[in-house]
Parts: C-alpha cells; structure tokens; sequence
C-alpha cells in the first residue's frame, strides 16, 4: 500500500478513533490497519499516535500531519472531480444557504436564469438568516448580506443594497417624523441583533461617519419580523431596501431622515477556499456576479 493510501487509513483513525471501526469500513484486519500506520510512521521517523488499550491520541507531530494530510486528500477528491468534468456537462447538486428576503426576491429568477444555461445543475435552496458553517459540508455555498466577513472562507461581491430607515405613516402620525438624526434618541426603535453595532446605527454626513445610539423597543435577529413590527407601528427600523420592497409598494412603510446616507451593505457569495474547484460551484458564482450586474437590485426593487 502506497503512502497516499497509508495517509487514508491514518486520517480515517483519527475520524473514527479506532482501528477496528477503520478496519470494518475498510473490511481488512485490525491488524493490517495497524501495519499500515507503522508502515506510515516507519517512513516518516516520528510516532503520529499515542496508543493506549483505552483510547488512541495524537501526538504533536501527528496533529500536524493529519490536518496537512487531510487537506491533501481533499485536494486530490476535488481535483478528480474537477478533471472527470472537462469536457462533461456542468451537473450536480448545488446546495447553497440564502437569507429569507433576499432568496425569495431575488434569487428564484437569479436561479431560473442560470437554470436555462446549466440545466444539468439542481439547486436546493435553504432560506434562512443565521449563518452557516460551510466546513461542516451541508452547504456548497452561502449568501451573505453583511458589513463583516469571516476568516478562511472566499467572498465575491455580487452585489449592495441601500440601507435606509423606515417608519409607518401611523407611527409618523402619533410620534412624528424625525428630521435630524439625533432625533432617532427620542423615538421607538426596533433593532436587528445579528451585528457587531446593534447598540447603534450609524450615518454618514460628507465623509465623516455618526454614530447615534438608539432606544431600541423591540429587537429581533430576523429582519422580516424587524419590517413587520415597523408596519404595524412600533417603531423605527433599519433595513436593506429589498427587504421593505412590498411594504414601500403597499404604503405600508415610508422611508424616513433620506438626506443622511447610511453605509451600503455588500452582499457576497461565500464558499470554501480549495484549490480544486467543482465546476456547478464556479459557473453559479460567476453568473451571479454577472446576472446582478445587469440586474441591479435597486431596479428590481422598483419593478416590486
């Protein structure tokens, strides 16, 4: 057996955590499981496991080993996948996580659209607002609307939204209408939780950047709850444009302090950083990138 296999039945002990599971899977001997880590470690001139008749641990060498190995191994399944594609049709499952108003809006005719080109490709979409851990391996892909962005993982910028505030006209009729934002202090407001300033909104004047530190009366991590609450009175909110779309169409909200422009928030296609790429992955990100540059979302706000 050959270091690359070797390698194999070394990460999948770690997994599993212990030789018999491995050597079931793998339906061999314990004991060839076991001559092949010596085999592995003979080579290497270090012990990568500490073994006991209770458990098995990692040495420090073997920690190194395994998540250097286990990414050489992811390596060569996804360069396999993406050599066995030339020359294929782009197909597969494409599993990618979207936010509730976003996905609803937008992306059904995003998808539609890239559907005619890759009729091949199925997509299963998950609507909701919290985010994901794509290194658990149930989403391919996440959208994310945010001003913050993870460590490890690659972005590309698909597109940006306004973030504007928005009252009820029976909300403006009982407490009145702010004209300076300074003003938002003595008002309901309704804040969203999911972010690093919840405690506060910010505007920016010129270039210089405000922060005005709001009395929140309701709070929520979903922004369709935060838009709801607003059309029915309760308060003040923030929030993307897209997402009070039908409100501003029903005369449900209106848009409140326009004159104070408040930072845009980018909206990114987020996946894994891998060397080897499946093609269902890449076609996607690239006609989203080019489908929201032809089609503005501001522009499909309007035609809401």
């Amino acid at each position: 057996m050959d270091k690359l296999n070797n390698m194999q039945v070394f990460c999948r002990i770690v997994e599993l955590g212990t030789f018999a599971a491995v050597a079931r899977e793998m339906n061999l001997s314990a004991m060839m499981i076991s001559k092949y880590v010596a085999q592995l470690e003979e080579s290497l001139g270090v012990a990568l496991l500490n073994r006991t008749t209770r458990q098995i641990s990692l040495t420090e060498a073997g920690e190194i080993y395994y998540h250097r190995s286990k990414q050489l191994l992811d390596d060569f399944r996804e360069l396999d996948e993406s050599t066995s594609q030339l020359g294929r049709k782009v197909r597969g499952v494409l599993k990618i996580s979207v936010p509730i108003d976003f996905g609803g809006l937008f992306m059904v005719p995003a998808i539609e659209a890239y559907q005619r080109e890759y009729p091949d490709v199925k997509i299963l979409m998950t609507l909701h607002n919290s985010r994901v851990n794509l290194s658990e391996g149930s989403f391919d892909l996440s959208i994310l609307v945010t001003d913050t962005l993870d460590l490890g993982v690659v972005a590309r910028k698909i597109a940006e939204t306004r973030l504007c505030v928005y009252a009820s006209p029976e909300y403006i009729a009982t407490h009145g209408k702010p004209e300076r934002i300074e003003e938002l202090s003595e008002h309901r407001c309704l804040h969203y939780m999911d972010t690093p300033h919840r405690d506060y909104w910010i505007f920016r004047t010129g270039e210089q950047e405000t922060k005005i530190k709001t009395q929140w009366h309701f709070a929520s991590n979903n922004g369709r709850a935060l838009c709801q609450a607003a059309a029915l009175g309760m308060g003040i909110t923030q929030a993307p444009e897209f997402s009070v779309a039908n409100y501003l169409a029903q005369d449900k909200l209106v848009e409140v302090l326009q004159e104070f422009r408040i930072p845009s928030l980018a909206i990114y296609a987020i996946y894994l950083h891998r060397r080897f790429l499946p093609a269902k992955l890449t076609t996607f990100v690239d006609f989203l990138v080019g489908y929201f540059s032809e089609n503005s979302l501001s522009g499909q706000v309007r035609r809401v």
